[in-house]
């Protein structure tokens, strides 16, 4: 048998083609990442001794049979309101977060409320669950 040598090439190798698509691919996906890290801005700097760190936040619970606690500690109203005043002498912008149980009376946590609000108490924090769904 003889091979005809004057038959053209009828098949196209894809394989290289495929080889460079996927290069440039690469190329692309790394270029473009590069380029996109954000603007560039000078940041302010912190204080040495931030607020929240120099002074511990208070935290207020109030459970669902209308019993408070500072700082998991049971306490009354007038002995929350005799440390609350103690903290606030210490430390005048004192923070400070209140936890009311969703099963509690709503006047209970008022109650609490008007108290920081006595004590002239303008860092808080109401603590909320996120809702599952």
């Amino acid at each position: 048998m003889q091979m005809q040598e004057d038959k053209p090439y009828d098949d196209i190798n894809v394989t290289p083609m495929l080889d460079l698509a996927y290069v440039l691919l690469v190329i692309f996906i790394v270029m473009t990442t590069a380029a996109v890290q954000g603007v560039k801005v000078n940041l302010p700097k912190a204080s040495a001794q931030p607020s929240l760190a120099k002074s511990k936040t208070v935290a207020i619970t109030i459970n669902n049979q209308g019993a408070i606690f500072m700082d998991a500690i049971p306490v009354t109203r007038e002995e929350l309101k005799t440390r609350l005043q103690q903290k606030k002498a210490e430390t005048p912008d004192l923070p400070v977060i209140v936890r009311g149980d969703s099963e509690t009376q709503y006047q209970n946590v008022v109650d609490v409320l008007a108290l920081l609000g006595e004590l002239d108490i303008t860092q808080l924090g109401l603590v909320t669950q996120r809702l599952v769904k």
